[in-house]
């Protein structure tokens, strides 16, 4: 009743919000998931999304077809998996953002090693820096983490807003400089917020650098100053702070999946893991209870 691409189509719109970013990842043209958008609403006799010139949002009964879309098409690929006799299998080095160590990624990689027993997965959490230049020198496979805007590398997993967070108690003197939690060089966030203080004008000073997102978490809830964040994973205990605190936008960022150059054995496991990472793209943008 639902076709698998028709339904991989609706995901990737899901994720994105965009039919364009959808058609992107996807690579198919922009009319063709429009299309099998609309054949999925007719099957089901549901609109999914609601669209306009300006903004795709997911309608209620969309929200509910996003759970059912990802089992039927894993229960699909298992299948073909199973009748074909092709087995994903060897060594996969696979490196994720910090900011994913307390979202849901490890049910992904968790549900992954379940479906590909042979694939000897090895992790690697850093900063996302660090890791766009390990996957430049060939030490990773694999590698899901933000993107620097000037770089169009990547499969867009979701896009989100860069926002200033801090303990709720916390109070900006504007005649200060900002106090700031950071990442160490070179992490994007980092990066982006000091740019940002520094096209403003607005003086700052460094009062916490971590390369371990629970250090940062931990100088944020103590009151020590403001981190650059995205707004979908900000940490239980801080808050996202409001227009009137007078700190400068951060604009956008985007999370993405990026692969290295090998070839056979490692290149299949990186595209099963970006499949399963992709399919649950949405789950990425949930802390872990």
């Amino acid at each position: 009743m639902y076709e698998p691409a028709q339904l991989r189509s609706f995901l990737a719109v899901a994720q994105t919000l965009s039919f364009t970013q959808a058609a992107r990842r996807l690579g198919l043209r922009q009319s063709t998931v429009s299309q099998h958008v609309r054949r999925l609403e007719d099957a089901t006799g549901r609109q999914l999304f609601t669209r306009d010139t300006h903004a795709v949002e997911l309608t209620e009964d969309g929200e509910a077809m996003l759970g059912f879309a990802r089992r039927i098409l894993q229960v699909h690929e298992q299948a073909t998996a199973f009748f074909t006799g092709t087995r994903v299998r060897g060594r996969l080095r696979f490196g994720a953002s910090e900011d994913f160590v307390l979202t849901r990624l490890p049910e992904i990689l968790e549900a992954f090693r379940y479906d590909h027993p042979e694939v000897d997965l090895e992790l690697t959490v850093e900063l996302s820096g660090t890791l766009h230049e390990q996957l430049a020198a060939g030490k990773l496979d694999l590698v899901l983490a933000k993107r620097r805007p000037e770089d169009p590398r990547g499969a867009l997993v979701w896009r989100d807003d860069l926002v200033w967070i801090g303990a709720e108690r916390l109070r900006l003197d504007a005649d200060r400089p900002v106090p700031l939690i950071v990442y160490p060089p070179p992490g994007i966030t980092r990066a982006r917020a000091l740019q940002a203080l520094e096209r403003e004008g607005r003086a700052w000073r460094i009062v916490c650098t971590s390369g371990s997102l629970n250090g940062l978490i931990a100088a944020a809830r103590a009151g020590l100053g403001v981190m650059a964040h995205s707004r979908r994973l900000i940490p239980p205990g801080l808050f996202r702070l409001p227009d009137r605190s007078g700190l400068p936008g951060l604009g956008k960022v985007d999370f993405v999946l990026v692969h290295g150059r090998r070839h056979g054995a490692a290149e299949d496991a990186a595209n099963a893991l970006a499949a399963a990472v992709l399919a649950g793209g949405e789950r990425l943008g949930r802390r872990g209870d």
